[in-house]
């Protein structure tokens, strides 16, 4: 059986910067096919100079990544996209500025050959507060906070640190599951919302995004063969830890495979139906200054779960 296509959405508000940060994914995709969907070609520009051909349906990107129109069938379009060949590594889908992003989330969820990996919702730092005073408004921004699992505070190069900080803790009040980042310059690591990029084995430490805002720091834990499963999910499920992406496989008590995808404090943990050879093993993606790896290995020695 293949293994399920990954999916993140990118929602946010109109202006939040969702164009920006689509074509910076594409731009640094690491050699992965990304497929783009979008409502409409006129709402989401691909940079010029990446595209290579198009016709009604497609743009064909370069590297091998496309970008698709869906319309209204949404469904009807990954279908398609799921028979294509070659089959894209990872499926990014831009929500429009008005939409809420959970819906979307579950309607794909109940889709053969994908599954979520992301639900980033990015937030225009010096507009967001106004526009959720506004009466007309005001539901639909909360809404789409809400449904983060990463809340990416975009042009935070607009605001003084002050007003930066005050800004993030406002937002991180309305979205109290997600992960909320800095974003300057429109640069974020890939690796941070599109989690195909950890694989099942080590990864290259990253670098900070475009600007400097925020810096990251990888791990990978060795893991002994089985694990108690619940004791893992709910060690990784700890917010204080400062995790923002895991992404492995372990086997269970029983034996079995098992994938572990985690988004900050959101951690699922189900059986695995890909291929998979080599030894159980976690990636781990954090912020530097707030992560400390001895102390994720405490607890879950604490556990029974002794990782390396």
């Amino acid at each position: 059986m293949k293994d399920r296509i990954p999916v993140t959405l990118i929602g946010g508000y109109l202006g939040s910067g969702k164009t920006t940060l689509v074509n910076h994914l594409l731009r640094h995709a690491g050699g992965l096919r990304l497929a783009v969907l979008v409502n409409d070609f006129g709402a989401l520009p691909i940079d010029a100079d990446l595209i290579e051909a198009r016709d009604e349906d497609v743009i064909a990107i370069a590297g091998g990544c496309i970008c698709c129109s869906f319309g209204s069938d949404l469904v009807e379009t990954m279908a398609r996209l799921a028979e294509r060949g070659p089959r894209p590594d990872h499926v990014l889908i831009e929500t429009s500025g008005v939409s809420l992003p959970g819906p979307v989330a579950g309607t794909v969820s109940l889709l053969p050959g994908f599954e979520i990996d992301c639900v980033a919702v990015l937030a225009d730092a010096a507009a967001i507060r106004q526009l959720s005073g506004d009466r007309f408004l005001a539901d639909t921004i909360a809404r789409q906070l809400a449904d983060a699992q990463v809340l990416l505070m975009t042009k935070a190069d607009l605001l003084d640190d002050n007003t930066g900080a005050v800004t993030l803790d406002w937002l991180a009040a309305r979205a109290p599951r997600a992960i909320c980042l800095p974003v300057r310059h429109g640069g974020i690591d890939p690796a941070v919302l599109i989690g195909a990029r950890l694989g099942y084995r080590a990864a290259p430490a990253l670098k900070s995004g475009a600007g400097g805002a925020v810096a990251f720091v990888t791990d990978v834990l060795s893991l002994p063969d089985p694990v108690d499963i619940g004791v893992l999910k709910a060690v990784l499920s700890q917010a204080e830890l400062g995790i923002l992406r895991a992404k492995g496989v372990v086997r269970d008590r029983q034996g079995r495979l098992c994938r572990v995808q985690g988004v900050g404090a959101t951690v699922r943990i189900d059986l695995h139906d890909g291929r998979f050879s080599g030894t159980a093993a976690l990636v781990i993606i954090a912020r530097r200054g707030r992560f400390d790896g001895n102390d994720l290995r405490s607890r879950l020695a604490a556990g029974g779960i002794n990782a390396g």
